[in-house]
Parts: structure tokens; C-alpha cells; sequence
């Protein structure tokens, strides 16, 4: 049975002076995977763009470059998404950790290459001695892969306090991982690093993830929020998905955007302005269910 979601989301840039041009990457429009389709979506962008031209990156990310080439002092990017998301498929074959990464090196299967690069460190984790000694407290000698990954899971989602503002992109994972403070991206940032600290391919996930409002509340437009999560590789069930912040297995709540080694390689709207001055940046997300 699926679940069909509309989501939008909204970026607004405002400049304290006009900029004469831009040139933006972006990647806001959900992929498909083997239980998530994106039935429709649009995109409004203003200005107009001059040139718009979309592609697939590495990783089979849906990915647009647009220019605008005209002065303008605010910038704003909507994407309109309907997306019918299915139920996450439950394995029950669960090998021991230390097996599959043996394996990863030998198996001849497609899907075991395409996950050895995500053993490697990327730009934004880089494994250390600390990731992985927080990691084999979970991932102990005999202990099933994702058995382990759902202790670790739940470790960071107890040890670590979600607190807005204390982070950015450029903050250092070994900070975050001592501070134990952060938001969804770290979490995801640190579980990605224990887990390649010992060997195994993990993946960072964007997307969105549906919340409820406070009891008695109605739930306010735009309040919800772009989300991170990793996921795990395995020989029978191919990639599973974790949601640390949350303490769960991912489900039929959340909506995949894009993967990738990290968030360097997902973001979700990037580029180059021509211009002096400062800019303000708006992001609002909503997710809703919606009748099939």
C-alpha cells in the first residue's frame, strides 16, 4: 500500500544590493528508488531563468543548472513535488558485520562494487581513530550488520542533543562528534564516519521526513524542514536507511531527495552571484499527505 505526498519547498534569497547574474546548481526534485516514485513536479523559479538545462549526476541524483543573467535583488526557487512513497521492505537475513565487509572486497555482484566507494573518506567525513572506537561499541566481533546499525542508531540519537545554530556545513566532524551537540546533518555526518572507520560503505541521505503538529495545533505551512539520514549496505537487502535524529528505521514518513558520500554532494541549491554585498536566505519545506 503506498503513500502519496505532496511536498514544496521554497528557497528565497534576498541581496542588500542587486547582483547583475547568477549561476545555480540545484537538487530538489525527489528520485525514484525501488519503493518511491515522483508521480509530478514543477518548477518555479524568479527571475526567469535565461538557461535552464537538467541532467542525472554520479549518483542518479535528479540535478538542474540554471543562469539568470539580468540584475535582480531577490532570488526564488519553489519545487512542487507529488510523490507516492511505499512501505520499507524488512529483511530477515542479517549477516554478521565483519562478514560482509570481508565480502565487499570479493563479491563480484554489481550492487557490492557500487558500494565500495562509499567505504572511502569524501570531502566532509573523514574518518578518524575516535569515529571508530564510538563505532565498535555497537559493531562488536559476531554481532549481525544491522543489529549493529540500529544500536549505533540509537546511541547517537541518546548521546547527542539536537540544538539549532551551533553548526554549519564547515564545522569539523571530530568537533561535533567531541561537542555532541548538533543537528540532523551531523548525526548523519557522524554515522556515515563510525561506520567507514571499520570498513563498511555507508551513504548520506536528504530528504524530508512528514511531522505532526503539537497537540491541538493545526500544522503550520513551511513547518517543516529539510532532513538527513544514512544508510547502510548490505549483501540481501541492498541499502537500508537509519534516521538517527529520530531513533528509527526509515519508513513510509520519509521522502528521499538525493545521496551521496555527504552533504557536499546533495545540496540542495548552490552557485555563484556577481554582486557586492550581503544576502538573507529563506528555506521553507512542507510535507503533506495527500488522496490517492
Amino acid at each position: 500500500m503506498s503513500q502519496l505526498y505532496r511536498v514544496v519547498h521554497t528557497t528565497r534569497y534576498r541581496y542588500s544590493e542587486p547582483v547583475s547574474g547568477a549561476h545555480n546548481e540545484s537538487r530538489l526534485v525527489p528520485r525514484e528508488t525501488d519503493r518511491q516514485r515522483c508521480t509530478a513536479r514543477r518548477v518555479t523559479i524568479t527571475p526567469t531563468p535565461r538557461a535552464y538545462r537538467e541532467r542525472t549526476d554520479f549518483f542518479g541524483n535528479p540535478t538542474a543548472y540554471f543562469a539568470i543573467q539580468e540584475p535582480h535583488e531577490e532570488l526564488t526557487v519553489t519545487v512542487t513535488s507529488r510523490v507516492s512513497l511505499g512501505a520499507a521492505v524488512d529483511t530477515d537475513v542479517d549477516e554478521p558485520w565483519h562478514v560482509v565487509q570481508e565480502r565487499l572486497m570479493t563479491d563480484p555482484d554489481l550492487a557490492g562494487r557500487e558500494a565500495r566507494p562509499f567505504v572511502l573518506e569524501s570531502r566532509l567525513v573523514r574518518p578518524t581513530a575516535e569515529m571508530h572506537d564510538y563505532a565498535t561499541e555497537s559493531f562488536v566481533p559476531g554481532r549481525p550488520l544491522l543489529e549493529a546499525a540500529h544500536e549505533l542508531t540509537h546511541r547517537i540519537h541518546g548521546d547527542f542533543a539536537y540544538e539549532q545554530g551551533i553548526t554549519t556545513v564547515a564545522t569539523p566532524l571530530a568537533d561535533v562528534l567531541r561537542n555532541r551537540r548538533g543537528v540532523c546533518q551531523d548525526f548523519a555526518h557522524v554515522a556515515v564516519g563510525c561506520i567507514r572507520s571499520i570498513g563498511l560503505p555507508a551513504r548520506y541521505v536528504s530528504g524530508y521526513i512528514e511531522t505532526a503538529p503539537p497537540p491541538g495545533q493545526k500544522k503550520l505551512v513551511g513547518a517543516d524542514a529539510s532532513h538527513a539520514w544514512f544508510s547502510i549496505w548490505t549483501p540481501h537487502a541492498g541499502w537500508v536507511d537509519f534516521d538517527p535524529t529520530n531513533d528509527q528505521r526509515v519508513g513510509d514518513h520519509h521522502v528521499t531527495l538525493s545521496w551521496g558520500r555527504d552533504f557536499a554532494d546533495v545540496t540542495p541549491l548552490k552557485g555563484v552571484v556577481f554582486g557586492t554585498g550581503t544576502h538573507e536566505l529563506d528555506v521553507s519545506v512542507d510535507v503533506r499527505r495527500v488522496a490517492n
